[in-house]
């Protein structure tokens, strides 16, 4: 082998060993992992710091939070794969001083000191913030669906199950229809096929009566939906592959300078419909600021929501959806009537004025009604509605939705910036994940790996941003 580099003998011994930190350089991430949780205080975020009197001594909590944040950092999610690194990963036997905890004992940690880990991840966003990264105070607002450990095998609803009822009343119809031709012949292969038949035929019973079993407890859940695996796990539909997948819909606001998660949360509601304030809310905590700006999809829209968060001081941008199917069938829109807050009245294309005429209640909003006494004499008639007058309603607090409608038209690259934001983050950890997601059952545990999952993609940030050295000086502090 001369001519190439050598290595040294497996069998050589040496007077003095080489220490273990040698083998992790300066620049090591691993680095910052164990100055960030030593500088925590443990006790206070709720882990439990104190060793029992008696009994077998316990791992330092300090201690198995490393090895999760640097698990999560490496994209190794799994106890058993966690304790495999321990024993063999030279930067896992210099930050946890070579101990190596067991996949069990890895497991229940995480699964005992859920609220714990997540406030762990706060800590990191209000260094974040500690370093005046949040100064524009300016977010994207988007959630995005994980899968759960629930194959959509073992998720039902009322559909589902009586799609599936219909397919198994076919299946039987048709194993008796051909028993029924096969008993007009003889012979030793038509008997053990109709045997086989009637033992299929007995089984579909059976999963008769199973699904009729799931029906009334699925009926007695409040979105009358039940998962068999994961019981807080959902059915959601998904826009890019036109399916549904049974899992989870994670929430996030990300800065749009640096690109951080500011605040995330995980819930079953497949609907992005009621998520905008409470998100923007979090984050404005987060922030600690008088004014934040956020930006979201159409799929925020919700007069409520946006009045919410006017309400905060939050503005919001998101664009309006066009709901009536009006110009579609060749009619005016709600566009071409023009509101007149000088005197509460709609100009209409023809010129006239729709006036007030009553006030009612639609699905909890307080609705003021207008239209015009000149429609039917009206030549514009024909493209403006087919019913006896146009009819126009105004949400009493129409204003606030008027003026975020002009904010979004005054400034057309907020949706640029909301895609070139708040995509990368989901996109990234999803890439980290795989086709598997969540390892977890249950709403609170699948927040608390949520919880890992974006300190890891958070610190991969402000490594990137700022360096090892100066992180964790700011970290010291």
């Amino acid at each position: 082998m001369s001519g190439f580099i050598e290595g040294e003998s497996r069998s050589q011994a040496t007077l003095f060993p080489e220490r273990i930190d040698d083998y992790v350089a300066e620049e090591n991430a691993v680095r910052v992992v164990d100055v960030f949780v030593d500088e925590l205080d443990l006790s206070g975020l709720g882990f439990k710091t104190l060793p029992e009197a008696t009994g077998r001594p316990a791992y330092h909590p300090s201690l198995m939070l490393k090895l999760y944040i640097y698990g999560y950092l490496n994209r190794i999610q799994s106890s058993r794969r966690l304790e495999r690194e321990a024993g063999r990963n030279v930067e896992l036997m210099w930050l946890l001083g070579r101990l190596a905890p067991d996949f069990k004992t890895i497991a229940d940690f995480r699964k005992n000191n859920g609220k714990a880990i997540r406030l762990v991840c706060r800590e990191f966003v209000m260094l974040c913030r500690k370093l005046n990264l949040f100064s524009d105070a300016f977010v994207a607002i988007d959630g995005s669906k994980f899968k759960a450990v629930n194959n959509r095998n073992r998720n039902f609803s009322k559909a589902k199950l009586r799609k599936r009822l219909e397919q198994i009343d076919d299946s039987i119809a048709r194993y008796l229809g051909e028993i029924a031709s096969a008993d007009r012949r003889e012979g030793d292969a038509i008997k053990t096929r109709t045997d086989r038949l009637e033992y299929k035929i007995v089984a579909l019973k059976e999963e008769i009566q199973a699904l009729k079993k799931l029906e009334v407890r699925m009926l007695e859940s409040p979105d009358q939906q039940i998962s068999l695996t994961d019981p807080d796990a959902r059915a959601m539909t998904t826009a890019g592959r036109g399916k549904a997948i049974v899992g989870y819909n994670v929430q996030a606001a990300v800065d749009t300078k640096h690109h951080l998660i500011v605040a995330h949360e995980v819930t079953n509601v497949g609907s992005d419909r009621s998520q905008l304030a409470s998100m923007a809310l979090q984050a404005k905590e987060v922030i600690d600021c008088n004014e934040l700006t956020v930006v979201a999809d159409r799929g925020y829209l919700n007069g409520e929501e946006i009045l919410s968060c006017d309400k905060a001081g939050i503005t919001a941008y998101v664009p309006k959806t066009q709901t009536s199917n009006n110009q579609a069938r060749g009619l005016f829109g709600r566009g071409h009537f023009i509101y007149q807050p000088e005197v509460d009245e709609y100009e209409c294309p023809a010129g006239q004025r729709l006036i007030y005429r009553c006030t009612d209640e639609d699905k909890g909003k307080v609705i003021r009604r207008y239209w015009s006494s000149a429609c039917p004499r009206c030549p514009l008639k024909p493209k403006c509605t087919t019913g006896r007058e146009r009819r126009m309603g105004r949400w009493e607090h129409e204003a606030v939705m008027e003026a975020m409608e002009d904010r979004v038209d005054r400034k057309p690259d907020c949706m640029r910036i909301r895609g070139s934001t708040v995509e990368h983050p989901f996109g990234t950890i999803k890439s980290w994940l795989g086709p598997t997601h969540f390892l977890m059952r249950r709403l609170e545990n699948v927040g608390t790996e949520m919880s890992l999952h974006v300190l890891s993609y958070n610190l991969k940030r402000m490594l990137q941003i700022m360096g090892v050295g100066p992180l964790m000086a700011a970290i010291r502090g």
